[in-house]
């Protein structure tokens, strides 16, 4: 009998979920059995904001559990992973995706809308932020961090703070609480972050035996999506914690199946917000993502990147996977 694959992932349950989700997938097609190792990253141990401690915070440590081969894979989720390719590594698969978009939890089952002016909204995304912002609604967004249990204790909680969070929808249904959700933002209010809902199965690019087994996992539609919404950030020379927001849908054309790719980018206090969209076949996905990202740049999206660490009272970046 083969010996058990050892998939790294990250200790909060959440990374455990998506992680166990990923070794049952694998054992169900292949008949592999998977274990998981916990492995403990930078952003793990610090509370500190996102952006102070650098882009793959939380992937660098597994991604270093790989390359010392003490693990053979690892689960990420994809928004985390930097644009740029690790050496020596590979995203085997990307798993059909969850739905990438936002969620609000609020008090007394509120939707954004019924929201009163001065109410608190808490958000780890500088991009979530940005956009709440543009939308004119009076709230005051509050940065918060923590894994998802945390989040909707200070709205839910005994000791409940906040009139409402702002979480991605893919990390609540994971974690079997969709429940609590009492509006799925829609992407013409809330644009998601790229690759959000996705997750990248990485391995060593020269183990090409766990390359083949791993691909049975993977979903073309949902990398598709991905690609062409990183392929926006990467041309767009940010980072997972800027206020970029793009999502990639498929749907069937006229001439085959066609990609539509909306983009944002939104300064933080959602004085200026840059909003295009593209088409294109599943094969053009990353010059698609590309085209669009260059259209942005064009209208100025550089000026407010270039300003990001500038984000005033109150908006200051705290984001997490979760």
């Amino acid at each position: 009998m083969s010996t058990p694959l050892r998939l790294g992932t990250r200790g909060s349950a959440l990374a455990m979920a998506q992680s166990g989700h990923v070794a049952a997938a694998i054992t169900a097609a292949t008949g592999r059995a998977v274990e998981l190792v916990e492995v403990v990253t930078a952003g793990d141990r610090s509370s500190a904001p996102v952006q102070r401690l650098g882009v793959g915070v939380f992937v660098s440590a597994l991604r270093d559990a790989l390359t010392a081969r003490t693990i053979d894979l690892a689960v990420h989720s994809y928004k985390d992973l930097p644009t740029a390719e690790a050496s020596g590594l590979h995203v085997a698969a990307v798993p059909p995706r969850q739905d990438p978009r936002d969620a609000l939890v609020a008090t007394g089952g509120r939707t954004l809308a019924e929201l009163p002016p001065g109410a608190v909204v808490g958000t780890g995304a500088l991009r979530r932020i940005a956009q709440l912002h543009a939308l004119g609604l009076q709230l005051e967004v509050t940065p918060i961090r923590g894994n998802v249990d945390t989040r909707l204790g200070r709205v839910l909680g005994p000791d409940a703070d906040l009139d409402a969070v702002v979480l991605a929808r893919a990390g609540l249904a994971r974690l079997g609480r969709t429940d609590v959700i009492t509006e799925t933002l829609d992407p013409m209010l809330m644009l998601p972050a790229p690759a959000q809902g996705a997750l990248a199965v990485e391995c060593r690019a020269d183990d090409s035996d766990l390359v083949e087994l791993l691909a049975v996992l993977d979903h073309a539609p949902s990398r598709a999506a991905v690609v062409a919404e990183r392929a926006l950030l990467a041309t767009l020379e940010a980072g997972c914690s800027a206020p970029v927001a793009a999502y990639a849908e498929l749907a069937e054309g006229e001439n085959g199946d066609e990609i539509y790719l909306r983009g944002a980018v939104i300064s933080p206090d959602g004085s200026r917000d840059l909003r295009l969209s593209r088409t294109g076949t599943p094969a053009d996905a990353a010059e698609i993502g590309k085209a669009l990202a260059a259209e942005l740049l064009e209208l100025g999206a550089d000026s407010i990147l270039g300003h990001e660490g500038s984000t005033g009272p109150g908006t200051q970046q705290f984001g997490s996977t979760e």
